[in-house]
């Protein structure tokens, strides 16, 4: 029986597929398996998810991966178009833009308001530091999406230093779709690079000055992601499938 994928057929991305899932959860396990696929470019924005093809590749039933879908798209993280289907949103330099200046200015005031709580203590950094430390063994492993969760997991503790749900929770609608952003810069910059900036941004916040802190928040999350061409890593990776499905 001839293998289903993930993606559009007429697609040119990967069409490697993915493990069958436990029963446990099934929802939640969805979504990490899409996230996940997307952040290590298994799966590439722009690219049509098909429900049935998922669901089978998956090894549950139709409703999780539904009802997966459906949270997904309140993240943005996936798309559905009239006449086009579900696709992993594409990413486009304005999409980035419009990411990082809602970025900078939630974690900018997350920062801020955490330093002016003294949270930039010892027991905060340490936390911080162990994330970090999460981070450079994911690095040494190349391992993209663990990489990916635990850069996520540190501006989410960022964040939550400043004592402000509402804060939170607006960044957490982006949570997923960073992780797939970090996973796919994390294709294109050295880890390590990656890994020394959250070390900056800590011995920053240590220091407890506002307005160095502000100016490495946007050093970090604007200055250095475009130094990441994301749609010619995208470009790469989409040729690169193609190559290997193209008859020889």
């Amino acid at each position: 029986m001839k293998s289903l994928h993930l993606v559009d057929p007429a697609s040119p991305s990967s069409p490697q597929t993915f493990g069958k899932l436990q029963p446990r959860t099934l929802v939640h396990q969805v979504i990490e398996a899409l996230v996940a696929g997307a952040s290590e470019g298994l799966i590439l924005p722009g690219d049509r998810i098909i429900e049935a093809d998922l669901a089978e590749q998956l090894g549950v039933s139709r409703v999780p991966v539904r009802e997966a879908l459906r949270v997904l798209e309140s993240q943005g993280v996936v798309v559905n178009e009239p006449y086009k289907g579900i696709r992993l949103t594409p990413v486009s330099h304005d999409r980035i833009d419009q990411l990082i200046e809602v970025r900078v200015a939630l974690e900018t005031t997350a920062a801020t308001r955490a330093i002016r709580l003294k949270r930039n203590d010892a027991a905060h950094l340490q936390e911080l530091e162990s994330i970090v430390h999460d981070m450079e063994t994911m690095a040494a492993r190349n391992e993209v999406f663990g990489f990916a969760t635990a850069d996520t997991a540190f501006h989410r503790t960022l964040c939550s230093y400043a004592g402000n749900a509402v804060l939170s929770d607006m960044w957490e609608m982006l949570a997923r779709q960073m992780t797939i952003i970090f996973g796919l810069s994390a294709l294109g910059k050295p880890m390590e690079a990656i890994v020394e900036e959250h070390w900056e941004l800590i011995r920053v916040f240590r220091s407890g000055k506002v307005a160095d802190m502000a100016r490495a928040i946007s050093d970090h999350i604007d200055v250095e992601i475009h130094k990441v061409d994301l749609e010619k890593i995208i470009a790469e990776r989409r040729a690169d499938a193609q190559r290997k499905t193209s008859p020889a």
